[in-house]
């Protein structure tokens, strides 16, 4: 008997070192990437005018990176808070972990003020921070990594030129073992898309949806991963404070339960109907439906780009898959 437990007390203490050999390994040797590039851009009006576009209308990294109130419908972004970051994504929406979108703005003290351009340039098409660390997918670095190098330059350009805000942002907090997990996530390096190839209206339309990150919300998931087969075809679930819970469009050209019998018109205008400010000013009843989907900024986006991305949208596998898009907190509560 004391043999037996002797041999099990060893065979612990074994595995106690191969754990922590482990952890060690992953802290130590991952995330694996290069070095932050040396750069230094130069923020002409032009690019800062471009970076602008971007950052509010296509990549929408204002979205995330600032307050929205969500009392109004799509959340229309608060004047002077563009860049303070601070938005959370919990355990309440499913994440394993708290995360924050940091502050953006050129603050030297609680921003990225100190932060040299390829460090920022590596940050959103890589995911790894200042420091080293991993940052959590749910800003889609993987997507931005084939931005053209002069838009990613362009929203440097451009996020340099905000005001700075002094805002502390907590520090995200992974739970085990994601905060293992983590660190094996960003790999690789940028792989930019060639710009003259945008000179093709449907390469352009597939540029615009993967740098605007769509399917990051229109594509099912399942344990993490994107489901095989559903590319785009709706059903990610969003869960809001009062328990209800929004799910993403199909926006396969699917005519039944996608987006196949709509127009290019039609497309266009359901975009353009939320870029007057008044589209969005009227404040909304606590349980009135409501959606994360960002209409007033993507409305910005000018119409030559909303046709590509209606023309690469309608080139992509049909998939049926019929969408209960809301689920009222009253009728969640009732389950």
């Amino acid at each position: 008997m004391k043999k037996a437990l002797r041999i099990i007390g060893m065979l612990l203490v074994v595995l106690v070192g191969l754990a922590a050999a482990a952890v060690v390994y992953l802290r130590y040797t991952f995330p694996n990437v290069d070095a932050a590039p040396v750069i230094t851009i130069k923020k002409t009006p032009e690019l800062i005018e471009r970076g602008a576009y971007l950052a509010h209308h296509v990549a929408v990294c204002i979205d995330c990176h600032s307050t929205r109130d969500f009392s109004r419908f799509a959340g229309p972004v608060i004047p002077g808070t563009e860049g303070k970051g601070g938005d959370v994504f919990d355990h309440s929406m499913g994440f394993p972990g708290v995360f924050y979108a940091r502050n953006i703005t050129p603050d030297k003290e609680t921003g990225i003020g100190n932060w040299t351009d390829g460090e920022v340039y590596r940050a959103f098409t890589t995911g790894v921070s200042r420091n080293g660390d991993p940052l959590f997918p749910v800003m889609p670095y993987k997507s931005y990594a084939s931005m053209t190098t002069d838009d990613a330059y362009a929203i440097i350009a451009y996020i340099r030129s905000l005001d700075p805000i002094k805002h502390k942002v907590p520090q995200s907090k992974p739970d085990f073992p994601m905060n293992l997990i983590l660190r094996t996530i960003p790999s690789g390096k940028p792989n930019p898309t060639d710009v003259r190839a945008l000179d093709d209206e449907l390469v352009r339309g597939k540029y615009l949806v993967t740098i605007a990150a769509c399917a990051e919300c229109h594509t099912p998931q399942e344990k993490g991963a994107p489901i095989e087969g559903k590319y785009l075809a709706g059903g990610f679930e969003f869960k809001f404070p009062n328990g209800a819970v929004l799910r993403s469009a199909n926006i396969t050209p699917d005519k039944q339960t996608g987006i196949g019998s709509w127009t290019e018109e039609a497309f266009v205008q359901r975009f353009k109907n939320y870029e007057a400010p008044e589209a969005t000013a009227t404040k909304l009843a606590p349980d009135a439906f409501n959606t994360i989907m960002p209409w007033p900024m993507y409305a910005g986006m000018e119409e030559a780009d909303l046709k590509a991305i209606y023309k690469y949208l309608m080139s992509v596998e049909s998939s049926t898959n019929k969408v209960e898009r809301y689920t009222p907190p009253t009728a969640v509560a009732s389950k």
